[in-house]
């Protein structure tokens, strides 16, 4: 049996599907703090299950009988409450008795604990020191922070607006991150590994060639200030920091992560 946290979520609900659809005879269970969300994932052959990070009494229930647990990383930003929050799934893993792990961190979260990257760093020393094999999943910043039917917009006015200074971005979908999560997730081959995990490298000048190429009118990049939140992700950009790329997500899912031109067709429908 494989349990889902936070299953009713953007990401966790296409990691059940996925684990259906491949896996059609093997028990998923969506654990989910409001089960009433994930009736669609019960209709599809899901076991839904009440777990609630802020609850281990849930957790410890939502985990009975379980082989192995995807822990998708809370939402929460508060970095005290969330490590709180994973330390619980942890300990309800190890008393029900999960024989194995996997986590959605973030890419850097191996090299320290400073920032944006504290939880996933403590979580990682956490799972360490569980005593359970454990597959870590480095997320970069998903693509659709960036594509997204928002760009109809940039399509009408011609301008896509962004303040990278030319940098690239690494992103990936977050429906290839969630083939690869199903990949570790049955079998034992990933088991005590970490990945990070790159979609393609891109620029907003390429995304203002993708997005003039697919509408037939010309979109141009124009520089400016870009206000939170994505205004965090663009200094990172602008940095150089979203840049790096290693095959891991590739290997994981047999195939190229989707490419960029994919991604604004599906986000302009």
């Amino acid at each position: 049996m494989i349990v889902v946290t936070a299953a009713s979520g953007a990401l966790g609900r296409i990691v059940v599907e996925q684990l259906l659809t491949r896996h059609p005879d093997r028990p998923v269970v969506a654990a989910v703090r409001d089960p009433g969300r994930a009736a669609d994932l019960a209709a599809r052959g899901a076991l839904v299950r009440r777990g609630d990070y802020d609850d281990p009494a849930s957790l410890r229930d939502a985990l009975r009988g379980a082989e192995r647990l995807l822990l998708i990383s809370s939402p929460v930003l508060d970095t005290e409450v969330r490590v709180r929050q994973h330390r619980a799934a942890i300990d309800a893993a190890v008393d029900a008795g999960v024989r194995a792990f996997a986590y959605t961190s973030f890419l850097g979260a191996d090299r320290g604990g400073d920032g944006p990257n504290a939880a996933h760093h403590a979580t990682e020393r956490a799972l360490a020191g569980s005593g359970l094999p454990a597959t870590i999943l480095r997320h970069p910043f998903y693509t659709e922070a960036f594509v997204n039917p928002g760009l109809r917009d940039a399509v009408t006015s011609g301008t896509v607006t962004h303040g990278t200074g030319g940098r690239g971005l690494n992103t990936a979908l977050r429906a290839d991150l969630a083939v690869a999560a199903a990949t570790v997730l049955t079998s034992d081959e990933y088991l005590g590994r970490a990945y990070d995990l790159t979609g393609p490298l891109w620029t907003y000048q390429d995304l203002a060639a993708v997005l003039g190429e697919l509408s037939g009118r010309p979109v141009e990049p124009v520089e400016t200030t870009v206000a939170p939140p994505l205004g965090f992700l663009m200094q990172l950009a602008k940095a150089g920091l979203l840049e790096r790329q290693t095959a891991d997500l590739a290997a994981l899912l047999g195939r190229p992560p989707t490419p960029l031109r994919d991604a604004v067709a599906a986000a302009l429908g």
